[in-house]
C-alpha cells in the first residue's frame, strides 16, 4: 500500500491546526466545509489546505538547504502555511512582527499576489517551519478518478482558543472548531460528511489527550505514502490502508465510504 516510486498524483499540502479547548476536555481541530460546487471533496468536511502551486516550489529551493529538508518537502511546507493563511486568516509556520491586524493585512495582499514571498517580504516575515510537524501522507492512486490528490498533512499548535478565524468566501462555507471525536460523531449523525482519508485522520487525532502527545507519536512513526487498496474479505470489498502508520481503524467496507 505504499510505493513512492508510483507516478505523482497533484501535489497537495494542509496543516491540522490544534487549540485548547475553551472549555477544557480534549483539543480541537480546526476543519472547513467545502463549497459544493468544488470539483473535489464538494460539500465535505475537511481539514484546511490545497494544491502546491509553482511559486511555492520557487521559495521552497531559496530556504530548504536553511531548514535541513528537501526543496519538495520544503514546498509542500510553504503550500501549507500559505493555503492555511489563504483560507483561515491564520498566520502559522511565521516569525516576525505579527498581529492579528497585520495577518488580515497579510492575507487581502496575498489574495491578490497568489503567492508567499512577496508578502513575506512586504511584512518583513520570515518562515518558521520548526512551528509545524510532519504527521501524514496520503496518496489515494485511483484511475477511475481523474483528480487524485499527494497530500502531506501537517500538525500545528495554537495554544489559546482565543483565536479569529474566517473563511475565504471561495473555496469553503464553513470554518469551525471541534474536537477529532467531536467530528466523528457529527459524521454520524448526518451533520458533516467525511471523505475516507479525512475519516481515518480524525480516528488517529481521537487517540490523543494533547497536541504534545499528537506531535509525539508524529514523531516517532516515519512519514509514509499511504496508498488505500481494495482487498476482499468474507466476500465483501475493504478499502484498507497500512496496519502500522499510527491509524487504529485500517479498513472500511467499500460500500460506506465516501468519495470525494
Amino acid at each position: 500500500m505504499t510505493n513512492d516510486s508510483a507516478p505523482h498524483g497533484i501535489p497537495a499540502a494542509t496543516i491540522i491546526i490544534f487549540r485548547n479547548a475553551p472549555a477544557g476536555g480534549p483539543p480541537e481541530v480546526l476543519m472547513t466545509v467545502r463549497s459544493k460546487g468544488m470539483t473535489f471533496a464538494g460539500g465535505m468536511a475537511v481539514f484546511p489546505g490545497g494544491r502546491v502551486d509553482p511559486e511555492d516550489f520557487a521559495l521552497g529551493e531559496a530556504v530548504a538547504t536553511g531548514h535541513a529538508m528537501t526543496a519538495d518537502e520544503a514546498a509542500h511546507q510553504i503550500a501549507a502555511v500559505r493555503e492555511t493563511l489563504e483560507e483561515t486568516g491564520l498566520a502559522l509556520g511565521l516569525a516576525g512582527d505579527i498581529d492579528a491586524a497585520r495577518a488580515a493585512e497579510a492575507r487581502a495582499m496575498l489574495a491578490e499576489t497568489g503567492a508567499l514571498a512577496p508578502v513575506l517580504e512586504a511584512f518583513g516575515w520570515r518562515l518558521d517551519l520548526g512551528q509545524i510537524t510532519p504527521f501524514a501522507r496520503w496518496f489515494p492512486k485511483n484511475e477511475q478518478i481523474p483528480r487524485v490528490y499527494d497530500t502531506r498533512f501537517y500538525l500545528a499548535n495554537l495554544g489559546t482558543g482565543a483565536v479569529e478565524v474566517s473563511i475565504d468566501q471561495s473555496e469553503n462555507t464553513h470554518l469551525f472548531w471541534t474536537s477529532a471525536q467531536g467530528a466523528l460523531d457529527a459524521a454520524e449523525r448526518g451533520e458533516i460528511k467525511l471523505i475516507f482519508p479525512t475519516r481515518r485522520n480524525l480516528e488517529r487525532l481521537a487517540l490523543f489527550a494533547s497536541y504534545e502527545e499528537a506531535r509525539a507519536q508524529a514523531e516517532a512513526i516515519p512519514v509514509r505514502t499511504i496508498m488505500p487498496q481494495v482487498v476482499e474479505h468474507n466476500g465483501k470489498p475493504w478499502l484498507t490502508i497500512l496496519a502500522d502508520a499510527g491509524y487504529p481503524v485500517t479498513a472500511e467496507l467499500l460500500e460506506t465510504v465516501a468519495r470525494g
